[in-house]
């Protein structure tokens, strides 16, 4: 217990102390000044400028700065979807592995664009070392610098005054890669290396067990993706077992450093934006909020998979160290609850322990938090950009209780802004419940489930959840490699990301060409603990309240069926 507590509070005083450091070097890489990393960085910017005929002081409206970001990710969505059909006659392929089927790669391309990396296939068994280093690897760098870009993009807009433009797409696409995400990935491939993750393009060994038997062992180009993976809260990972295999994340040293990695920039952007806006206290409020409701639900998860699971008290099994099933030793049940609530509180989705042998309670908070869609940190640059959806309709309903016209950061809140505030999320419950609620009709569709009851209304909750909110977290209960999820998820990929993109660029792109305005006295301050506390508010109101009947049925029902001795 004393231990747990110890690794629990050191993630957090890690997270604490590295948000100003790695927000205020963000600030300055997107700002286009002078860095650590601009002596040796600079001149390779400067020749991609000008091998795509970049001009770097070329600004663009929001609408341009959409269509760019949809004009990337179409070509790279094709180029992947190519790799997969083609990678059996594509180089490092010493397995000889065959081209993945039409939907299957059509599903994982969408997925690792998105940001999603939901995976419905078996990495170690089903790509090559091309699919998985040109493709996966490849596509978590450019699916978390498109989603950086655009949360750059907005808070352009909301800092700036008077400004027609958020700048520009492709610039700050390049920066993002090659300031942020390459050096900080390529330090922690090292350590990860130095730790025991593989890092190889040798074909899988053959070993001699000690019961006499042979094992193939699977490995490659493990600890560039894990890194990278982490670093840019994608989380598909080389192995199917993802986190859980030991060659992924061997020692609880790994474990503790990965889920640092997940958190390090969505918290940070946070401070990023308040040294944009000139005052970083506004940056603290937003992390201030996201921090509640992010260490209440890791309390809740602590609690429920440390009580152990009820159901197993009348059977001969050692439950003092909490619910052990589908969980790694080597973490334990705190490690293994860290994972779990930070993965589904970003966009990461990835995995060390099997949250479909959670409890009940334990799995509903990574479910509620992926329903939240990255209202709790969120993902790289995502994070930031869903949570201006709640930034505008708290500044709104603030206005509205003192009287006064909706003002954030000295710009007017009108009814352009709030409708696309309103009206955008709708997406979320819609994609979330309505496809499940379609699934079901079908019985192909609906016999992806492998449990019956409350619990497997729940793993296609999770399922179509992770989808909307580009998360790729999973219960294994559920089959997805089905053509209907397939390309049904594919679909809620595709428009959980790119529709709440254009709607925070439409909603930036206005606030930016506004005149700021002076706060009048009597105003609700965006910086203070009251305004934090209605963030909370309408975050669960507005996000967690509309999916409570829906959890009822899932979640929580099995909760109290587990107390009763019920099983399905």
């Amino acid at each position: 217990m004393a231990d747990d507590t110890a690794q629990l509070l050191l993630f957090g005083v890690v997270i604490v102390i590295l948000t100003p450091l790695l927000g205020r070097y963000m600030a300055r890489v997107y700002a286009g000044e002078r860095n650590y990393l601009t002596p040796v960085v600079a001149p390779i910017e400067k020749i991609i400028w000008q091998i795509c005929a970049i001009d770097s002081r070329a600004e663009q409206h929001w609408s341009r700065y959409a269509f760019s970001v949809l004009a990337v990710n179409i070509v790279c969505v094709l180029i992947f979807y190519a790799i997969l059909r083609l990678q059996y006659y594509l180089p490092l392929n010493p397995r000889s592995v065959m081209g993945l089927e039409p939907s299957a790669s059509f599903a994982t391309a969408v997925s690792f664009i998105t940001g999603t990396n939901w995976q419905a296939y078996a990495g170690e068994a089903d790509l090559s070392f091309f699919s998985q280093m040109v493709g996966c690897t490849a596509q978590n760098f450019l699916a978390a610098a498109t989603a950086m870009s655009v949360g750059i993009a907005v808070m352009r807009g909301l800092t700036q005054s008077r400004a027609k433009t958020l700048g520009n797409f492709h610039v700050d696409f390049i920066r993002t890669i090659l300031y942020i995400l390459l050096p900080g990935s390529f330090i922690f491939a090292l350590i990860f290396v130095f730790q025991g993750v593989p890092q190889t393009l040798s074909n899988f060994s053959t070993v001699v067990t000690v019961e006499g038997g042979e094992q193939v062992l699977a490995h490659g180009p493990v600890a560039s993706q894990v890194a990278v993976k982490m670093f840019s809260t994608s989380g598909g990972g080389f192995f199917n077992a993802n986190g859980a295999h030991p060659f992924s994340n061997p020692t609880p040293l790994t474990n503790f450093l990965q889920a640092v990695l997940i958190l390090a920039i969505p918290a940070a952007l946070t401070y990023t934006f308040g040294t944009m806006a000139g005052d970083v206290r506004q940056g603290w409020a937003l992390f201030s909020a996201m921090a509640f409701l992010f260490v209440i639900g890791l309390a809740v998860v602590y609690a429920a998979e440390g009580g152990g699971n009820t159901l197993l008290n009348r059977l001969p099994i050692d439950q003092t160290t909490g619910n052990m099933e589908g969980k790694e030793t080597r973490f334990g049940t705190a490690g293994s609850a860290l994972w779990a609530v930070t993965a589904t509180a970003t966009a990461t989705g990835a995995v060390n322990s099997m949250l479909e042998s959670y409890t009940p309670m334990g799995g509903m908070v990574p479910l509620l938090n992926v329903q939240l869609n990255e209202a709790i940190f969120g993902g790289v640059g995502s994070g930031f950009y869903s949570l201006l959806f709640y930034i505008v309709l708290a500044t709104f309903i603030a206005g509205l209780m003192v009287g006064r016209s909706p003002v954030y950061l000295g710009k007017k809140i009108e009814v352009r802004e709030i409708k696309l505030a309103v009206l955008t999320p709708l997406i979320v419950p819609i994609g979330m419940l309505l496809l499940p609620a379609l699934a079901l009709q079908i019985s192909e569709a609906a016999s992806a489930m492998y449990n019956k009851g409350p619990h497997g209304l729940t793993e296609i909750l999770v399922a179509y959840a992770s989808a909307v909110a580009t998360n790729g977290a999973s219960f294994a209960g559920f089959d997805a490699s089905q053509p209907f999820h397939l390309n049904a998820q594919a679909l809620a990929m595709m428009v959980g990301r790119f529709s709440f993109i254009i709607a925070a660029l439409a909603i930036a792109g206005s606030l930016g060409a506004k005149r700021s305005v002076t706060t009048t006295v009597g105003g609700v301050p965006t910086h203070t603990p009251l305004f934090v506390i209605l963030m909370i508010s309408i975050i669960f109101i507005f996000g967690a309240m509309s999916f409570f009947p829906a959890l009822a049925l899932g979640p929580l029902a099995e909760h109290f069926e587990m107390l009763a001795g019920q099983t399905f």
